[in-house]
């Protein structure tokens, strides 16, 4: 269990996280970089997940013309205290207080792109025994995926506790219906990011996210699918053991319960007659 974000970001500690020089410094160039992947051409009405008390939102609002901008956004965030101290420092945007785990409440297209800096990551916690981490991100992410346009994009840098979140995350964005992928900046080291960026079905890459960010700085395209691809074939060849354990690993990874493996699992059922 841990504390929901509502009650972690209290009048305190959102004074402390607007504050600081060194979180400023950080959601500037994890902002930066979301803007980079989005690719936005003129200016656009974005959806700012988790806005906080707008410091990323003072960026979007401060592109100008030359790079697309200036660009209008309206933020959503759980903590009244993040969301009174964005109203006294009189960001351009308009504020939702809301839970992104229980609905997105905008009318269907509404936005051109949505953008999330260090949030998303929140909805994997399990604050009681009633919170289903898996049906909170499953309403997130499809009230996302009605909210933006057809073609529409999305960028949500965040930080999973492991690789079950991880995959939790990038699983329920793919059940909604984006294509989606998953960047990594600075991999292996200490400063390493983070970036599920995704897209709308019906814009000019088909789904497919790849042709978004190959040859972009620093972007390091690795396409799973012909090594996926690859694998199944040699497990088709290797019998029916490979196939079964291959699908209870996915199973696993969706978070579903599965019968745990024995040196029986995939064997061949002699058939007793009588």
């Amino acid at each position: 269990m841990s504390t929901p974000p509502d009650l972690f970001y209290n009048d305190s500690e959102s004074r402390k996280y607007t504050t600081s020089s060194r979180i400023q410094n950080v959601q500037a160039e994890m902002t930066h970089r979301a803007l980079e992947l989005l690719q936005l051409g003129s200016p656009s009405l974005i959806l700012d997940i988790g806005c906080g008390s707008g410091l990323s939102g003072e960026i979007l609002s401060a592109v100008t013309s030359a790079d697309g901008g200036p660009h209008i956004w309206i933020g959503m965030d759980i903590s009244a205290s993040m969301l009174d101290i964005a109203l006294r420092r009189e960001v351009e945007g308009d504020l939702i207080l809301g839970d992104v785990g229980d609905d997105i409440p905008f009318r269907p297209g509404s936005f051109d792109a949505a953008i999330s800096i260090s949030a998303i990551q929140w909805l994997c916690n399990a604050e009681s025994s009633e919170v289903n981490p898996q049906g909170r991100l499953s309403r997130f992410f499809n009230g996302l995926y009605a909210g933006l346009r057809r073609g529409g994009r999305a960028v949500c840098q965040f930080y999973p506790k492991n690789e079950v979140q991880r995959s939790m995350i990038s699983s329920a964005a793919v059940k909604a219906g984006f294509g989606a992928g998953i960047l990594e900046d600075n991999p292996g080291t200490k400063n390493a990011k983070l970036y599920l960026v995704l897209i709308v079905g019906g814009g000019a890459v088909q789904g497919d996210i790849t042709s978004m960010v190959m040859n972009m700085r620093g972007v390091d395209v690795q396409d799973a699918r012909r090594r996926y691809s690859v694998a199944e074939t040699k497990g088709k060849r290797r019998g029916n053991k490979a196939r079964i354990m291959q699908k209870k690993d996915q199973m696993q990874r969706r978070g579903k319960v599965v019968k745990e493996s024995s040196k029986y699992t995939g064997r061949s059922r002699r058939r007793v007659a009588f």
